[in-house]
């Protein structure tokens, strides 16, 4: 772009043709656009753990509220007496550790 000026996003060629250097700004979608769909009951997920933030996997969807999801652990079947917020839930992803 030799020769040519820059205008705040802009820059004018030195033909004199103003040209954007970069897309418009797409105004946001709405918020509920890109929201992860509901975990139904008895979906397997992982919670994340309150000590070091990782996943810990062995969980079911017992129930699901406002303040996010009931879980319950699959190795004793207990339900944990609070809810866990949503995005502390996910849906439990699949070992792909084929060679063992």
């Amino acid at each position: 772009m030799a020769g040519a000026r820059r205008l705040a996003g802009r820059f004018r060629s030195p033909g004199g043709h103003l040209t954007e250097t970069y897309p418009r700004r797409v105004p946001d979608a709405p918020r509920d656009a890109h929201a992860r769909p509901a975990l139904e009951p008895g979906t397997h997920v992982e919670v994340r753990t309150g000590f070091d933030r990782s996943w810990a996997s062995g969980f079911d969807v017992h129930e699901v509220t406002e303040g996010g999801y009931r879980v319950r652990r699959r190795s004793d079947a207990h339900v944990l007496p609070v809810a866990i917020p949503a995005n502390d839930v996910r849906r439990e992803r699949k070992n792909s550790m084929w060679w063992i």
